[in-house]
Formats: structure tokens, C-alpha cells, sequence
């Protein structure tokens, strides 16, 4: 059985404020610093917690929810099937600190994992689930370099930058943690069960989430805040104006926490948040080693990055890459520079594209790929 699990009474009581209809968040941290434990809250006199609470909320924490008994044997038998299986509690030792430290931080955390990753100074990772490969390039290599240093790397386990950022954060002894919006017996999207199962073993997954809790849209932007407020900073790599991961950086903010932001190219709708983030005060990074001076991080063991470097094999002045610069360029514009036939710039795109120096994108555009 997980070191963290709960004697069972003290579990009921803490998924009774959970589950009771209209409490809160809020509602239960009042009720906790009131009366000192969640078991002293729901053993409380109603009149006591109707000071506390609206009249709504102290009628319903009267009532037991109806789920109640079958949420407490599930997730007591999901502690004691993994040595892996953790609650964490408000208030609990293992609780993460610059968590603790935010507006509105969870009552309770179930971990899947160490959760000594908790107390591990991190960086959140974030970006669009569509990125361009450069993107997923960039995600991957500055969560490798800052988990190389003793950074742990956090993000929510999506498509795209999120899943790039866990990967970088795995080849480094910082590792990564995962925040997702589902109960942690679920893996969204499945297609990162993997994936989920490599970060459980060697690093940790959390949620606020109880079990079974399926993949609801509006967990996701809740999430966030978790992700945000378990690092002490968060870098945004590729990302819409209207995303989630403009959030997550929004809510750093308000924590206090640094944001960071890679530019791109201003053809590029994947950079367009970042640009946005840049105008209103995130800063500009260009390396990981941007990202350690800012933090003052004093384990600075990188050495000093070079300017990216075109990928792929062969001559440096190919005339289509030259022609093609740093920026999306479609077809037609291509050709005008270049001045070759249709048929002959098709083919060699298409060989270019095929050891990956350039990627297409959304709109028929072409752009050159570089490693981070």
C-alpha cells in the first residue's frame, strides 16, 4: 500500500467535502481552517458550519452524496493496488510548496509515481497540440537541457508541445510530472498511455481529479492553474492567440511566476501567441540558458548554445533552401525566387521534405527546419 494512503475514515471525509454539491474549493479550505481537519468539519454542528458557509452549501454537507461509498472503496483499493498510488493532502508534508503558495490550491492531489517530483523545483512546458516540427523540436530540446540541470519539467500530457516537452524531460535526471484533467485511472489521449506509463515509473502523474473522472472540457483550463502553480516558471513554445496554453501562462503571471515565450516567424500562426506574450512583458528566450539567468538558477551546467543549425545532410548552399530563408513561404513565391520549374521545385521539396530540412505546413506554405 502507497506510503500516503489515508486511514479510511479520514479519506470519507476528505472526498465528502469534495463531493458535496456547491461546496467548493474555497468553501472546504474555510471549513479545514476552521475546524482543523476535514473529519472535525463534517462532525461539526450544523450551526457551526452554516457561519461558514451559504445556506445552500451547509443544507447539502448535511446530506451524504449518494456517490460517496463507492468513490471511497474505489479509490481506497487504487492505493492498495500500487506501492505507486498516492493522495496528498492539504496541509501534508509531501504537499508541493509553490502550490500551497497559489490562490486557490487543490484540497487534495492523487500522484501516481514518486511524489517526491512534488518538492523538485520545476518549469512548466507548454504549447499547441498542432505545432510545427520545429516546434516539437524546440519543446524536446529545452526540456532535455533543463532537466539536464536539476529543473523538472511539468505539463499536461496533450498532443503536440506537451507530449515533446515530457519526452525532453525524461532524458535528464529532472524528469517531468504530469497534470492532467481525468482521474488518474485514465489515460487522455489514449494515445499517450505509453507515454503516461513511462512518466508514472520515472516520474509522477497528478490530478485534482477523483477516479473516474472522464476527459470533461471544462477540466482542462482547472488544470492549468495546477500547472502553472507547480513551477516556478512557464515557457510557452508555439501557441494560437485563443489557446490553453495562453492560460497557463496568464495564471503565472498572476502567481507571480516568470513566463517565457520562443519567438517565431510573424507569417507563423503557431507564433502568434508567443509574439502576443512577448508584447506584454514575457520574456524573449532564445536558449535554456536564457531561461537559468532569469530564474537565477545556480546548477548552470550547459555549455553555451550555438545558433541553430540547418538539419539534414548534405551541401549548406542548397539554392531551394537559400531561396526558401527563415520564414513560411508558399509555392508560388518559392518559384519566383528561384526561378525553377514547377515540376522540378516539387521534386526537390519533396526530397527535402523526406530528410526532414523542411516541413509543410497548413495553407500549402514550406518552412525550414533547424534543431535546437
Amino acid at each position: 500500500m502507497s506510503a500516503f494512503a489515508l486511514p479510511p475514515d479520514e479519506l470519507a471525509a476528505w472526498l465528502r467535502l469534495l463531493e458535496t454539491p456547491g461546496l467548493g474549493r474555497q468553501a472546504v479550505r474555510r471549513l479545514l481552517a476552521a475546524f482543523g481537519s476535514p473529519q472535525a468539519a463534517c462532525a461539526a454542528p450544523p450551526e457551526a458550519r452554516r457561519r461558514l458557509l451559504t445556506p445552500q452549501a451547509a443544507q447539502a454537507l448535511e446530506q451524504l452524496p449518494p456517490q460517496l461509498p463507492a468513490l471511497v472503496e474505489r479509490t481506497l483499493a487504487w492505493l492498495r493496488a500500487d506501492a505507486r498510488h498516492h493522495v496528498v493532502t492539504l496541509g501534508d508534508p509531501a504537499y508541493p510548496p509553490w502550490l500551497l503558495a497559489t490562490a486557490d490550491p487543490p484540497v487534495l492531489l492523487y500522484a501516481m509515481g514518486d511524489p517526491a517530483w512534488l518538492q523538485a523545483p520545476a518549469l512548466a512546458v507548454v504549447g499547441t497540440r498542432h505545432p510545427s516540427r520545429q516546434g516539437q523540436e524546440n519543446a524536446r530540446a529545452f526540456a532535455s537541457h533543463l532537466s539536464e540541470v536539476g529543473l523538472t519539467i511539468v505539463s499536461g500530457l496533450a498532443l503536440g508541445i506537451d507530449a515533446a516537452a515530457h519526452e525532453g524531460g525524461l532524458t535528464g535526471p529532472g524528469r517531468t510530472i504530469a497534470v492532467v484533467g481525468t482521474g488518474l485511472d485514465q489515460v487522455y489521449p489514449r494515445r499517450h498511455r505509453a507515454l503516461a506509463e513511462r512518466i508514472a515509473a520515472e516520474g509522477l502523474i497528478v490530478s485534482e481529479y477523483p477516479l473516474g473522472t472522464p476527459p470533461l472540457p471544462p477540466n482542462f483550463p482547472q488544470r492549468n492553474r495546477l500547472i502553472a502553480g507547480l513551477s516556478r516558471g512557464t515557457l510557452v513554445v508555439e501557441a494560437a492567440v485563443q489557446s490553453g496554453s495562453l492560460i497557463t501562462a496568464r495564471l503565472a503571471a498572476e502567481q507571480g511566476r516568470e513566463v517565457f515565450a520562443i519567438p517565431g516567424s510573424i507569417h507563423a500562426p503557431q507564433s502568434r501567441g508567443c509574439h502576443a506574450l512577448i508584447k506584454q512583458g514575457a520574456k524573449l528566450v532564445e536558449s535554456a540558458q536564457d531561461i537559468l539567468e532569469e530564474l537565477h538558477w545556480a546548477d548552470v551546467r550547459l555549455s553555451p548554445q550555438a545558433p541553430p543549425a540547418p538539419c539534414g545532410r548534405g551541401e549548406p548552399d542548397d539554392p531551394v533552401l537559400d531561396a526558401l530563408g527563415h520564414d513560411p513561404v508558399s509555392l508560388d513565391a518559392l518559384q519566383a525566387r528561384c526561378g525553377w520549374p514547377t515540376d522540378r521545385l516539387s521534386a526537390r521539396l519533396l526530397e527535402l521534405e523526406l530528410e526532414g530540412r523542411i516541413e509543410r505546413l497548413p495553407g500549402g506554405l514550406y518552412q525550414r527546419c533547424h534543431r535546437a
